[in-house]
């Protein structure tokens, strides 16, 4: 991976925001990195003497942010949060917002407190494929300490406030300036310096390790295969929309990596088991419906019973999302994404590309293996999505 740092542009800058908006849209422009409104940045700056942290603002997204896309929390309140022993994410979202400078900026990334305990005035944090790739392998652990041995490594818990809490435990006795970054195992990387083009190529020095670890213990190569069944699109959109209860938009994936993909064996098995990134849950659900005849009544209804098992199982009255689909593997035909428009669609098709690559490399690695079906439910029915849904 290479640094895209340019030293002409980046002295027109002044304030610590400028630096913070510049190295913040060059990690956003890399879709290896983080997938429509992944990852989060932040940086420490005095305001009338209070130490402020600028964090990432929910709904924007690190490629094309602007300085008002970052929300103002004081620094010390998010240090004290830190330390508490149990706080809810609404309780959570509630005291961030109470800390802004600016009540009309963004409410600030749930990661914010995170952001805060690390001791540095930069901190960067992507959804790295490579470096997720490799932990959701099933050696992933032991894989992710070779090749990041001064790394603070965390297992998987859930982002937000236990998250935050977790690596304060954690790091109260640590070296910092001995901490090259940190690995959330399942999620994702940080790095951190108090220099934004340092802490940047920080980044992208550590995803470079992982890229060259895959390049050598797992290189990719897709097997031409040609499309070997036909698919009545239209009246797989009628079933879908009457199930969604909205006319679905399918976007058609039939790339190398799509067909490679839906001609593996086993394909039901293959394809099921789980999400690259927590986060993607919420657009893509934990798995795809398979498709291996021309009969779509059999498998959507199959999904949804599926579905259906799984929130009864894990649910504590929270209000149930649709049980269909939102994208399918089709044997040898290719994959397809389900959106209320094409946008929509377009941008689960794009997180299951990223996905699909890593699960075919994890493999090589001894094994995909995401986080467990429970974590993905705790991820799916997220209070804070179902705040959204109550509203």
């Amino acid at each position: 991976m290479k640094s895209l740092y340019d030293n002409t542009i980046a002295q027109e800058f002044t304030t610590d925001l400028e630096y913070r908006v510049y190295t913040s849209r060059l990690l956003g422009g890399d879709s290896s990195l983080v997938l429509h409104g992944g990852g989060n940045t932040s940086v420490k700056s005095l305001v009338d003497g209070e130490e402020i942290l600028y964090v990432k603002g929910s709904g924007w997204d690190l490629a094309t942010i602007e300085a008002e896309g970052f929300a103002p929390v004081k620094l010390e309140v998010l240090k004290n949060m830190a330390a508490l022993s149990c706080l809810s994410d609404t309780d959570m979202v509630k005291q961030q917002k109470e800390a802004m400078l600016d009540k009309s900026a963004p409410n600030p990334s749930v990661e914010a407190i995170l952001h805060a305990i690390i001791p540095f005035k930069y901190v960067d944090h992507t959804h790295s494929d490579a470096v997720v790739t490799i932990s959701n392998s099933e050696n992933g652990i032991e894989y992710i300490k070779k090749v990041y041995p001064n790394y603070l490594i965390i297992p998987y818990v859930m982002p937000g406030f236990i998250l935050a809490h977790t690596i304060y435990k954690k790091s109260r006795n640590i070296d910092w300036e001995k901490c090259e970054g940190i690995i959330l195992h399942n999620h994702g990387i940080f790095t951190f310096d108090n220099d934004a083009k340092v802490s940047y190529e920080k980044m992208i020095d550590a995803v470079t390790l992982a890229e060259n670890f895959l390049d050598t213990k797992a290189p990719l190569i897709i097997e031409k295969y040609i499309p070997r069944m036909e698919l009545d699109i239209k009246k797989l959109q009628m079933l879908l929309s009457k199930e969604k209860g909205f006319d679905v938009c399918i976007k058609i994936n039939q790339s190398p990596l799509a067909l490679h993909y839906a001609s593996q064996r086993n394909l039901k098995q293959f394809a099921t088991r789980g999400v690259l990134t927590p986060e993607h849950i919420i657009r893509t659900k934990r798995n795809p419906m398979i498709i291996e005849d021309s009969n779509f009544s059999a498998p959507i209804e199959s999904f949804e019973e599926d579905y259906l098992e799984y929130y009864n199982e894990f649910t504590a009255s929270e209000t149930m999302l649709n049980p269909s689909a939102n994208w399918a593997v089709v044997k040898n035909f290719g994959t397809l994404s389900f959106g209320k428009n094409e946008k929509e669609a377009s941008i689960i098709e794009d997180i299951n590309n990223h996905t699909m690559r890593a699960v075919l490399r994890a493999d090589m690695l001894g094994g995909y293996k995401s986080i467990s079906i429970s974590d993905c439910f705790e991820m799916e029915y997220w209070e804070l999505e179902q705040a959204k849904l109550k509203k």
